[in-house]
């Protein structure tokens, strides 16, 4: 039996991030992991989108402005310098315990690593800090190479998490994915996907639900980009048991 505490896209939100990890008693006051996740008793996932704050506020939080232009070169470079410093702290982090701490690739991750599409806002935000295109700056080639190591889902036994969905499709962020509406309301629309996908659970985030944490008990699944509303999600899992969860809830920090 293991403890899985799982934390939703994090959008640069380092705050919360690190809040939850402490909460979850995941590391330590120097941010290195605790002793249950050195031992293995305690994994921890991330769900992938580390990079892009979500709001314009968002950003002038991060980089201290007092207004944030998403097309100024050097507010570009601040947001840069901010969150690669962040990363390279989560980096270390990952690199003292890395059987137990595990990172997706969410949809902004790639977008970092392969900038051919502009990630963006209803409201006219563009995300480019990264993108040397657009007056970003380039993510390290050290940065690089680690988030391109990210996979796509991890699996315990017939527990799956992933950004998106069990889905194939939805872990793979061409123009199809952007183009496909499924991607953000599948959980609403066609929640049988994880029983049909011969799963007995799955964790998901790429969407924020609402009102925090949305678990789904009777269909299996949970969707948890909730790190805004302070919620994270707390699993016991024993994979060769008949049914693995043995506990799921959320947890407000």
């Amino acid at each position: 039996m293991r403890k899985f505490i799982a934390v939703g896209d994090v959008h640069a939100d380092w705050e919360g991030l690190w809040g939850a990890l402490r909460a979850a008693s995941c590391v330590d006051a120097h941010f290195r992991p605790t002793p249950p996740v050195q031992a293995g008793l305690y994994q921890v996932v991330l769900m992938g989108d580390l990079v892009h704050p979500k709001r314009v506020r968002d950003y002038e939080r991060l980089t201290g402005l007092p207004r944030f232009h998403p097309r100024d070169p050097e507010h570009l470079l601040l947001a840069a310098r901010e969150q690669v410093g962040h990363l390279e702290r989560l980096r270390a982090y990952q690199a003292a315990a890395p059987h137990a701490v595990h990172i997706l690739l969410g949809n902004h991750d790639d977008a970092v690593l392969d900038p051919r599409l502009v990630l963006g806002t209803s409201g006219g935000l563009v995300h480019v800090e990264f993108d040397p295109a657009h007056g970003g700056q380039a993510l390290p080639d050290d940065l690089r190479g680690w988030m391109g190591g990210f996979p796509r889902e991890l699996r315990v036994g017939s527990v799956q998490f992933a950004h998106v969905s069990p889905l194939p499709a939805h872990a793979y962020y061409d123009d199809l994915f952007y183009a496909d509406p499924s991607a953000k309301r599948w959980f609403r629309e066609t929640p049988e996907y994880v029983r049909r996908a011969g799963l007995s659970f799955g964790v998901y985030g790429h969407t924020q639900p609402g009102g925090g944490i949305l678990l789904d008990r009777e269909a299996g699944f949970a969707v948890i980009d909730a790190l805004p509303e302070r919620e994270y999600l707390e699993m016991l899992l024993d994979p060769a048991l008949p049914e693995p969860v043995q506990g799921v809830r959320a947890v407000p920090f």
